[in-house]
């Protein structure tokens, strides 16, 4: 089965192609020839997520699936939530999201935080959505050199570790994102039977 991920960006695409079974064939937004950069103005991480599927099964009329994620901070009402990515403005800079953010708390004591993931599946024949969320806190200051976005400030619960210093496949165990991919995967296994 050919599956497209509405995705650029090259870590999510690592991250999702080491946990997905062999017998799918994932293309990436690069290898349909999509180049544009499709507006996600939803107003949750749902609405963006479906936004990106929905856009790529019309135009494209290819099996796909999107994904949006968001960082929750509980002291912060949630925020930055679905504008994790702009956070520090346009420029989608991941050091200056976590710069901003460290900022804001770096008086509170209330640094719980959970990474939520939206999986929206679009096939010809019907829609699903997938969640999965991790809960943890966010550290004083960043650890780690691997994972992207706020993962070097994100410690998840029952970790000494931030998502930036823990393995690719352990991350992958455990991650918003993991949790997310191990629903579609086995949803695609029960479609299989």
């Amino acid at each position: 089965m050919k599956l497209v991920f509405a995705t650029h960006n090259k870590n999510k695409l690592a991250e999702v192609k080491a946990i997905m079974p062999s017998h799918i064939e994932l293309l990436s937004l690069d290898d349909i020839g999509c180049t544009e950069d499709i507006i996600e103005n939803g107003s949750t991480i749902e609405e963006n997520a479906s936004i990106k599927a929905d856009y790529i099964l019309k135009k494209y009329q290819v099996n796909c699936f999107a994904d949006d994620t968001g960082l929750e901070v509980e002291t912060l009402n949630g925020a930055p939530g679905v504008y994790s990515a702009r956070y520090a403005g346009d420029q989608k800079s991941a050091e200056d999201n976590m710069d901003k953010l460290l900022d804001e708390l770096k008086d509170k004591d209330n640094r719980n935080a959970r990474f939520k993931t939206v999986i929206a599946l679009r096939l010809q024949e019907g829609k699903n959505v997938f969640t999965g969320i991790v809960n943890g806190k966010i550290t004083t200051e960043k650890h780690g050199g691997k994972g992207f976005g706020y993962d070097p400030i994100f410690q998840p619960n029952g970790y000494d570790q931030t998502f930036a210093e823990v393995s690719a496949e352990e991350k992958n165990n455990i991650s918003h994102r993991g949790r997310a991919m191990q629903q579609l995967i086995d949803y695609l296994k029960l479609k299989a039977k």
